[in-house]
């Protein structure tokens, strides 16, 4: 069983930055692969995207391509995500998310979430 918890997210004006993070607690496994989606109402989750959890591989969503960036630290089990020049319609709840080993942006195939940090981009 593995846990996730996100924080960093609040209010920010656009073309501004903000950090998230996502401490992952129980055993992660050098197969897993760790996601970051975010949701706004009445949308279906989008994936933002995902880092190999062994080789640190990164794959992005084209609407974030350049501007956000995803790192990990194994010795601490947290999971990053910087976001840079932020706009309004990256206004959303962001969540972090796990699978044991699917290299994909579908949210169906992820197994553990967090609960989620709110991110405000005002205009």
């Amino acid at each position: 069983q593995v846990q996730l918890v996100e924080s960093g997210g609040g209010l920010v004006q656009a073309g501004g930055s903000l950090r998230l993070s996502c401490a992952a607690s129980g055993r992660i496994f050098s197969s897993y692969v760790m996601g970051w989606f975010r949701q706004t109402p009445g949308k279906e989750r989008e994936f933002v995207g995902l880092i190999t959890w062994s080789a640190g591989s990164t794959y992005y969503a084209d609407s974030v391509k350049g501007r956000f960036t995803i790192s990990r630290d194994n010795a601490k089990n947290t999971m990053y995500l910087q976001m840079n020049s932020l706009k309004p319609e990256d206004t959303a709840i962001y969540y972090c998310a796990c699978n044991r080993g699917s290299y994909s942006a579908r949210a169906s195939l992820y197994d553990y979430w967090g609960q989620g940090t709110q991110v405000t981009v005002s205009s």
